[in-house]
This record gives structure tokens, sequence and C-alpha cells, in this order.
């Protein structure tokens, strides 16, 4: 476990510089995790680290496979100055805790729901976790490991949850796509819904 968590981490040093802060949760009954945040001019980058300490398990198998499954580490990437978003360390925390947690499996195209503000006066309460390999790439292990991947997360108003969970991700990703949405807008309104 700490010898992936230690690679995860200079690989997100490689890829993003420096952190220049870091935070740690531990939920009862989970594994310790890290919130560091990286800042590059205006933009602001949180990345997790520990979700990818143990593969995620099927939620529908008897036992958990202590060595093979999908392994992930959570990015959020939002303009800086512009809110407090260093509030957002909690949450992500709590989304990065969540297959632990709730025994679900993060991939491509889930919402993620904390039920809250991701941050003060933040219009977001879920986020959509994107495709990987586009900032950092995943990064491999040994077998029979599987590789981490590291998911963007997408800040997502009400609405625009709601509208996903009826015609999809990609369906949405269209619409941010259409209107030229700034998705690293931490204040952004929702996209037209029509």
């Amino acid at each position: 476990m700490a010898e992936v968590l230690a690679l995860v981490e200079a690989r997100l040093r490689t890829t993003l510089g420096e952190p220049d802060a870091r935070a740690a949760v531990t939920f009862l009954g989970t594994d310790r995790i890290e919130v560091l945040r990286f800042t590059e001019g205006d933009v602001v980058r949180y990345a997790t680290l520990g979700m990818s300490a143990s593969p995620m398990a099927d939620p529908t198998a008897a036992l958990a496979d202590p060595v093979k499954g999908p392994r992930a580490e959570l990015v959020l990437t939002v303009r800086a100055g512009l809110a407090d978003t260093d509030k957002v360390l909690r949450p992500l925390a709590v989304l990065a805790a969540s297959p632990q947690v709730e025994g679900i499996v993060v991939a491509p195209g889930a919402s993620l729901d904390v039920g809250e503000p991701l941050w003060p006066a933040a219009p977001f309460t879920s986020a959509l976790v994107a495709e990987p390999g586009g900032l950092v790439e995943d990064l491999d292990l040994d077998d029979p490991l599987d590789p981490v991947r590291f998911l963007p997360l997408l800040p997502m108003t009400p609405n625009e949850a709601a509208w996903k969970r009826v015609h999809g991700a990609a369906a949405l990703q269209e619409k941010w796509l259409d209107s030229g949405t700034d998705l690293r807008d931490p204040l952004r309104k929702s996209v037209p819904l029509d």
C-alpha cells in the first residue's frame, strides 16, 4: 500500500510540480486519504492520495480481491482566487473514500455527490467523473496490479446532475462544449438545458 502511494505521489509531482499544501482526513474504518494542492498561475489543482492504496471492488462480489481491481485517484482543477475552493479538501476526501465506505467502483461517466456545496457558495454538490489520461497519465504497476488512473472531476450543478441522469454523461459534456462552458470557473452558472 505505502509503495503504491509513493509511486502515485511521484507521478503527481512529476506532472503537476511540488504541492504547496496538503491535508489528511481519516474516516472511521477507512484508510487515510490525503488531498494535495498544486497551484500554477491562475489555476489550482487538488489531487487525492490514498484512494488507490486498495483496488476498488465490485459491490456484488462476495469477497473483495485485495490485489486485482481498478485503482484511481481524483483530480479537480479550478480557477484560483474566485472562491474559497480550499474548503473542497474534506468533500474530495469523502469522494475518495467512497469505494471503501460504500463499496462502489468509481469510473468515467459516474456522478459523485456529497450532498452539500463542494466549497462555500459553490453552486455544485456533485461532480462528473471524466475520462483519465489527459492531464496525468495512468500509472502502471507491477503485475498483477491494475494501473492507477487519475480521474478528472467536473463539478455539476444540481440541474446538470439531474439532466445527466436522464441523458447521460456524454450528452452533458456535449452541452458544456457547445455552450463554451468554463468548467474551471468555481462560481459558474448551470449550462442551458433546453
